[in-house]
């Protein structure tokens, strides 16, 4: 399917550089990431009352390169066991097999590598879920990644205190690293949405063609101003409803992260306030051509996410406190939907205070 070398290559070689600093100034940004990184767990726990129950270190922290080669790593992880479980017979028909077929596992790696390549200079962290097996063959459980040139960057286009900056994303990137590690159960089933979400793919060629066709359409929609992404083109229906409950649980984390990050930032990140206003405003600029990309490739629906889940979060917080909030990861039943992350109240009603079972002979009282 993918030629995982032509895709690191490919992403390594058409990466941009990184913000132009002394060598000093690198590795003074280095060591006081890791250093924040630790300081930034206690305030999580503290706030959200989530504890961690796996031993968490520093960050890990890497250029944009290392964030390349890791995220080729990890989609490894997670499609290789799929299209193992696919069979020759199976891949033939379906829209893998068709693209393997017609430009071949090296142009498919070019073009994840051209993607990341994108990404790369964008992303200033992230919580890695899936990660191949260490030396000894166990399976990692996560690992929390920060891109140094992207956060530098960030922070001198902003004109803003780099250890304030530095604080306030390692709050949002150790409250993901919280999420997963305090609520082990998550994480697998995450992969397990992923992995239902690959395998309901059932696209003939023909169907498959339709959609290639459709590509260019949704192209100079988005150049016309149009709403369009290569998402809705690609996924069947049944991917469709998979997605929405992916949608919802990112929804929820990425929400939860900015929420953190705010609300504890008063106390330990003096200008949190002008932060927010400054990244806000950068996180929806970009010039015409960069914005068309971000269509394309669905990353204004990560913006969205981010605003609907902090309103959620904030919704459910204000109204209930944050011990009751929490519920929110005792499982898959307690998360919430979609729809219910637009109604907050549509959660608390139904997690919360659900309606109390009808007594034997008693009618449901009706308006």
């Amino acid at each position: 399917m993918i030629d995982w070398d032509v895709a690191v290559n490919t992403g390594v070689r058409l990466v941009r550089p990184g913000p132009n600093i002394s060598l000093a100034e690198a590795r003074q940004a280095v060591a006081q990431l890791r250093e924040l990184s630790v300081i930034a767990q206690t305030h999580v726990r503290d706030f959200t009352g989530l504890t961690s129950l796996e031993p968490a270190g520093p960050a890990t922290i890497v250029d944009r390169p290392g964030w390349i080669r890791a995220n080729v790593d990890g989609f490894r992880v997670v499609l290789e066991p799929v299209l193992e479980a696919l069979g020759p017979s199976t891949l033939s028909s379906s829209p893998v097999g068709t693209i393997t077929t017609a430009v071949g596992s090296r142009v498919t790696g070019a073009q994840l590598g051209a993607v990341l390549a994108y990404l790369a200079g964008r992303v200033l962290g992230q919580y890695e879920l899936f990660l191949p097996p260490d030396p000894e063959g166990k399976a990692p459980t996560g690992r929390l990644t920060l891109v140094a040139p992207n956060i530098v960057q960030a922070e001198q286009e902003l004109d803003v205190d780099p250890h304030d900056f530095r604080l306030w994303v390692c709050l949002h990137e150790e409250t993901h690293r919280t999420q997963f590690t305090a609520n082990p159960w998550l994480r697998g089933y995450v992969q397990q949405l992923i992995t239902d979400y690959l395998r309901a793919s059932h696209l003939s060629a023909g169907d498959f063609v339709e959609r290639l066709r459709a590509v260019g359409e949704a192209v100079a929609e988005v150049i016309r101003g149009n709403e369009a992404n290569l998402i809705d083109i690609f996924q069947t229906e049944e991917q469709s409803e998979i997605l929405d409950r992916i949608t919802a649980v990112m929804t929820l984390a990425e929400g939860h992260g900015d929420y953190v990050m705010d609300a504890v930032g008063p106390q330990v990140v003096p200008s949190v306030a002008e932060i927010r206003r400054r990244f806000q405003r950068r996180r929806h600029g970009g010039n015409r051509i960069d914005k068309a990309i971000r269509q394309l490739l669905g990353l204004d629906l990560k913006l969205k996410q981010y605003e609907e889940g902090a309103a959620f979060v904030r919704t459910v917080v204000a109204r209930v406190g944050m011990a009751n909030f929490n519920r929110v990861w005792e499982s898959p039943d307690t998360l919430p939907t979609l729809a219910e992350i637009r109604d907050p109240q549509a959660w608390i009603t139904r997690v919360l205070h659900p309606p109390l079972p009808l007594t034997p002979g008693e009618e449901p009282e009706t308006e």
